[in-house]
């Protein structure tokens, strides 16, 4: 693999964390509350991304190909947790509705314990593994049939890191002061568009499960 080829995969990989999706909404919804918590979700979710970039690297992508039983097994169960946790979200932005307006420290103090919103940033990533299939059709033409391991750990470890600072600095943005004093306010509305998105990311998991 060139340099110039390295570098490619690399860009698209940055661009590609971009993308809506789960993650994305989930790191800006923790993000309008407190950086810490919008962190730990990041890395909570990058942590999901390492794991499937390496199972990509190594093969994993011709295993979920040849066994599309174990795919659709893993996006139904997916699914699941997503629609869980859209209600969760939707729910508690309905009973935040009809209560006082929070400061941030309120605000802070409803969203758990960090370790808690690293876990479901872990859970929502792994919760769709359609990604190694998006990695492989990304990876597999410029990366040769058997790479060698410096390689292969390398772009894994690289991917992984790419992705990590383009979720960083998002979260960081977006937890700005002055940003997340202009959106507590909307703070009940957030929780309520994420938690439908989930919702119908969840559904749409398992009709893929269902129908794949």
């Amino acid at each position: 693999m060139s340099w110039s080829a390295f570098a490619f995969l690399i860009a698209m990989n940055m661009v590609g964390a971009l993308a809506p999706g789960p993650d994305i909404v989930l790191v800006t919804r923790y993000a309008t509350r407190s950086r810490k918590h919008a962190v730990a979700a990041v890395t909570g979710t990058q942590v999901g991304v390492l794991f499937w970039c390496t199972l990509t690297v190594f093969g994993a992508a011709a295993l979920l190909t040849a066994f599309p039983g174990l795919l659709r097994f893993i996006q139904g169960i997916g699914g699941c947790f997503l629609i869980w946790m859209g209600l969760q979200n939707v729910r508690t932005g309905l009973a935040q509705r009809k209560q006082p307006a929070l400061n941030l420290d309120e605000a802070v103090s409803r969203l758990g314990s960090v370790k808690q919103v690293f876990r479901t940033g872990l859970f929502t990533n792994l919760s769709n593994p359609k990604i190694v299939l998006y990695l492989a059709a990304m990876i597999a033409p410029l990366l040769p049939p058997h790479p060698p391991l410096w390689l292969a750990a390398g772009l894994v470890l690289s991917m992984g890191i790419s992705s990590y600072l383009v979720f960083v600095t998002v979260a960081t943005v977006i937890s700005t002061n002055a940003i997340r004093r202009r959106l507590l306010a909307a703070g009940p509305i957030i929780d309520i568009a994420s938690g439908c998105f989930f919702a119908v990311a969840g559904v749409g998991l398992i009709i893929a499960a269902i129908t794949g």
